[in-house]
């Protein structure tokens, strides 16, 4: 797989958004999002980190990762807009997040695409 500018600033994208994803963020109110959405943003922000460092030397198995890991961490934001109380702001936290998710994939997919 060659590591295309585009890639890069995909991989790199990603991997700034996974270090975020990192440290979870309490709401206004002081409030920590359910236990079960940090934990698995933690994973699938390792799990993004360890496809962006496999996909930067070369492996399509790291960009797959990278992808489907970002998704993954993309659709943990959806129930902000459908649950009742959630803060405006953390709405529009939630959409910036989902809008650099699909940033994301589609700056790293397109190294997938075989090379005849």
């Amino acid at each position: 797989m060659k590591r295309s500018p585009v890639l890069v600033a995909g991989l790199i994208l990603s991997g700034l958004f996974a270090l975020f994803d990192l440290v979870p963020l309490p709401a206004d109110d002081g409030a920590q999002p359910p236990a079960a959405v940090t934990v698995v943003g933690i994973v699938l922000a390792l799990a993004t980190l360890a496809g962006v460092v496999l996909a930067w030397r070369g492996s399509r198995a790291g960009a797959v990762v990278v992808i489907v890991t970002r998704l993954l961490a993309g659709l943990t934001a959806v129930p902000a807009f459908f649950v009742d109380g959630v803060p405006a702001e953390a709405r529009v936290a939630a959409a910036v997040g989902v809008v650099l998710t699909l940033l994301c994939v589609a700056l790293v997919a397109p190294a997938l695409r075989s090379r005849a």
